[in-house]
């Protein structure tokens, strides 16, 4: 078979085999990935376009930040062990596994996420291919962050009358520095042991109410209401309840963050205590009536309280519950038995107090020697404060309001921070006679600012901190009153929450990708927005654009700053921008606006938030504490370039000393470019020789030589010449030998883009060889000066040739001659025979 059949057969079998395979893809999610600390995290991949079994293999590893470049192996679908030490008792304990989804598709489980889990994931699938074509594996970044997500409620035991109005309220709050959403939600267990929960109104992380099936109709009725009333405090409201509302309510919040693939993630979850709720049916035929024989008593003196049931129908059985300020003190059930609570039980004993059923109407109960705490008009007490929302190194002010107190009332005010396990710490004490204490804690005046307790007037106490440390002094604060007689007391006890801000912002700009492109001319916007622990009417906010250009050339530059009066200052290393930048702000947003972007714009932005105090002690002119965020990198594409460059190969012979030129062709290119022309020269040995910059013509043609063409004597023989403005020539005067090899151009398109020339690309021709041709007086002297074995090697039929010719030369004269000499005897015998001719 020729050369040329077995190229056409190998051509078609490469042909066939490719059309009845695919080419193996590995996709794995995109990352990066924000999932919180001790979170369960999965993470897919799959693989496509295999042959093999429809089964595959899949093994997972890891590439730690800390040492990028090295491989740890994980967990595998095949090899048990395939995890590394550090991963062995995890993927045993199925800590860690892999779950098949189906036959090319697994899901990486880690079921509780440590921050040694942060790195860049690798998925790789072992080859079952026939031949190796494809990708066989896919990398994605897992980052692992703090969870900073909190919901409270305060547990309570509910009754309420059918139809009688609920609202109860969840405090939710969050502080990552990643961009998140979340979703609020109650749900309702009918039952303590019922473990299904039933939705009742969510507000999705999309800002959508979403009500629970059976809630459906209540919702749209406006009976079911949920309503964000505050930065962290979510309300839900139930107008009317029905006897199916009973059981226990929580709530639940939800931290959501947006995947690069685009898909929300929920993150982080959080339940609070339960509140259980109790309803009741009315019954509009049943009255209850209740009269004391006293209505004003003294210490010592004994109360009886009768309690009068109505119905319509005498042959009812009831249930009386005695309750004082709300809490049981004791019941008689239907059957006449009494139930004592056991705070109650002791005085029972003692004859102190007396319960009985007098009738099926009447019920009797009698307090002997009545006391302060058995007071049937309470004392109320309220808490409240002026400052809920303050900035570090503000006051606090609270407020602690009672009335109804008969007898003189001493006050504590207790302090619990925020989202601290351990016991309140007392703040100050104000005794029945005015005599104040603090705490001590609080008792170093030089960190806390003369702290004062004072009472305002007969019932009212204020609590005043004049100088907040950090957050830690917001959270709650108790005020407990307590009402002396004797040696008798009671106590009643109300909290206030306030809120201490630091300073810290959290920012992040948001683009559609972490790296965006925009071609040369487009217009980009970049969106800084604002987040804060506090709202941004409080504190006056001032944002910062930094810009480093690409490649980088040290720190970031300010490229634009607007203060809190709306004044713009710009910094004067980026005059580029000024004219071409746009700043506008809505409500947490801020909008940088770059008009027809140019190569100069190219490079990473920040932007950076300042919080100013009013009443600060920041220097002047600068903000109490700023907070820089993400990085986000533009790449400004330049048009793209049409240049071709004729690649024909060719060949060019001369002779020693005579001039020549190599030519290269401009085929195509844009009318508006320049051009600037690299000649270069391949040697004919060795074949990897490194190509030689011979010159280069700017598209100003100054020329520029290269270090081995540079010297006057070599600069004076190679030359570069523009022909036309698409043909350029290497003229090479006085040619020799050493100037043999292969020749070729590389052309450069510059074109001038408003702020300076900028490089669209480039093209190589193709290459050009040069032999020298030598003059035949040369070729004995090259003999000559050749090797005498290799003389002996390449002359060697050239001396057989020549011996053969003078052979030939030999035998013609030796034999030849004599021969013709013989020949012309004869005849001239023949001619005297004849007589034809005559003698002389």
């Amino acid at each position: 078979m020729g050369l040329l059949q077995c190229l056409v057969a190998a051509f078609l079998l490469l042909l066939f085999t490719g059309l009845g395979t695919g080419q193996r893809v590995v996709t794995v999610q995109k990352g990066p990935l924000y999932r919180v600390r001790g979170s369960h995290v999965t993470l897919w991949c799959k693989v496509s376009g295999y042959q093999g079994p429809a089964e595959q293999n899949f093994q997972w590893s890891i590439y730690l930040p800390s040492a990028p470049e090295r491989e740890v192996q994980i967990v595998s679908t095949v090899d048990p062990s395939f995890p590394y030490a550090i991963y062995t008792q995890r993927v045993r304990s199925r800590g860690i596994y892999v779950e098949r989804v189906q036959g090319d598709a697994v899901l990486l489980h880690i079921t509780e996420l440590q921050d040694r889990d942060a790195g860049e994931y690798e998925c790789h699938t072992p080859n079952t291919d026939e031949r190796y074509f494809g990708s066989y594996s896919a990398k994605t970044n897992l980052s692992v962050i703090a969870d900073t997500l909190s919901a409270s409620m305060a547990r309570q035991v509910l009754t309420r009358a059918e139809e009688d109005p609920v609202e109860l309220t969840c405090e939710v709050s969050k502080s990552t520095v990643q961009h998140t959403h979340l979703s609020v939600g109650w749900y309702h267990l009918q039952g303590t042991g019922e473990s299904h929960a039933e939705e009742v109104l969510t507000l999705s992380k999309d800002f959508v109410l979403r009500p629970g099936p059976s809630y459906m109709q209540r919702f749209l009725a406006g009976v079911v209401q949920l309503n964000k009333v505050g930065n962290t405090t979510y309300k839900l409201s139930i107008r009317g309840v029905e006897p199916s509302d009973q059981g226990q309510l929580y709530c639940e919040a939800a931290e959501w963050i947006q995947d690069p693939d685009e898909m929300w993630k929920d993150i982080s979850r959080k339940q609070t205590g339960r509140t259980s709720l109790a309803v009741m049916s009315p019954d509009r035929h049943l009255s209850v009536d209740i009269t004391a024989a006293e209505s004003s008593l003294s210490e010592g003196d004994t109360l009886q309280l009768n309690c009068m049931v109505g119905a319509q129908k005498s042959s009812r059985h009831f249930q009386v519950l005695w309750l004082l300020n709300s809490v049981e003190v004791a019941r008689v059930d239907p059957h006449g038995v009494l139930i004592w609570e056991e705070e109650y039980e002791e005085r029972a004993k003692l004859g102190q107090l007396r319960a009985f059923k007098q009738s099926n109407t009447v019920y009797v109960l009698t307090i002997y020697e009545v006391g302060l705490k058995d007071s049937v008009s309470r004392m109320r007490l309220s808490v409240s404060t002026s400052t809920p929302r303050v900035m570090v190194g503000d006051a606090l002010i609270l407020f602690c309001e009672v009335q109804g107190a008969i007898s003189p009332v001493s006050v504590q005010w207790w302090h619990l921070p925020p989202q601290h396990p351990g016991p309140r710490v007392l703040v100050a004490t104000m005794e029945q006679d005015g005599t104040m204490s603090l705490g001590s804690t609080y008792q170093d005046s030089r960190t806390w600012g003369s702290l004062r307790l004072e009472k305002l007037s007969a019932g009212t106490f204020t609590l005043v901190i004049p100088n907040t440390l950090d957050e830690g002094d917001g959270g709650q604060y108790w005020c407990e009153a307590t009402e002396w007689s004797r040696s008798q007391s009671r106590t009643e006890e109300g909290e206030t929450a306030v809120t201490v801000s630091s300073m810290g912002l959290g920012l992040h700009a948001m683009l559609r990708s972490r790296i965006a492109t925009v071609r040369y001319g487009q217009s980009f916007e970049l969106v800084c927005q604002v987040n804060a622990n506090y709202t941004l009417e409080e504190v006056p906010v001032s944002v910062g654009w930094l810009f480093q250009p690409s490649p980088p050339a040290g720190h970031y530059q300010k490229l634009v700053q607007v203060l809190p009066s709306g004044t713009m200052a710009w910094g004067e290393a980026q005059p580029q921008f000024q004219g071409k930048a746009q700043l506008t702000k809505a409500a947490t947003s801020f909008r940088l606006y770059i008009h027809r972007a140019v190569a100069a714009h190219e490079g990473t932005y920040q932007c950076e938030g300042g919080g100013w105090k009013r009443h600060g002690l920041a220097p002047r002119g600068q903000p109490a504490a700023t907070a820089r965020s993400n990085a986000v990198g533009i790449k400004v594409v330049l048009p793209e370039s049409n240049l071709q460059v004729s690649t024909k190969e060719s060949s060019v012979e001369i002779a020693g000393g005579a001039d020549t030129a190599i030519e290269c062709r401009i085929v195509f290119a844009q009318n508006n470019s320049q051009f600037a022309v690299t000649w270069y020269l391949l040697p004919p040995s060795p074949a990897d020789a490194t190509p030689l910059r011979i010159v280069r013509a700017n598209y100003s043609n100054i020329l520029e030589y290269g270090a081995e063409f540079s010297s006057p004597a070599q600069k004076s023989r190679f030359l570069s010449q523009r022909l036309s403005s698409n043909v350029f020539w290497l003229r090479i005067l006085s040619a020799n030998p050493r100037d043999q090899g292969r020749y070729y151009c590389v052309v450069e398109e510059w074109l001038w883009l408003v702020d300076g020339w900028y490089n669209l690309g480039e093209r190589a021709s193709g290459r050009t060889t040069l032999e020298f041709k030598l003059p035949e007086s040369t070729v004995l002297s090259r003999i000559c000066s050749s090797p005498p074995l290799l003389n002996f090697i390449l002359y060697l039929p050239l001396v057989l040739i020549l011996l053969l010719a003078l052979a030939v030369f030999c035998w013609y004269f030796k034999f030849g001659k004599s021969k013709k000499g013989n020949i012309a005897g004869d005849e001239l015998m023949e001619l005297q025979g004849a007589g034809g001719v005559k003698k002389t």
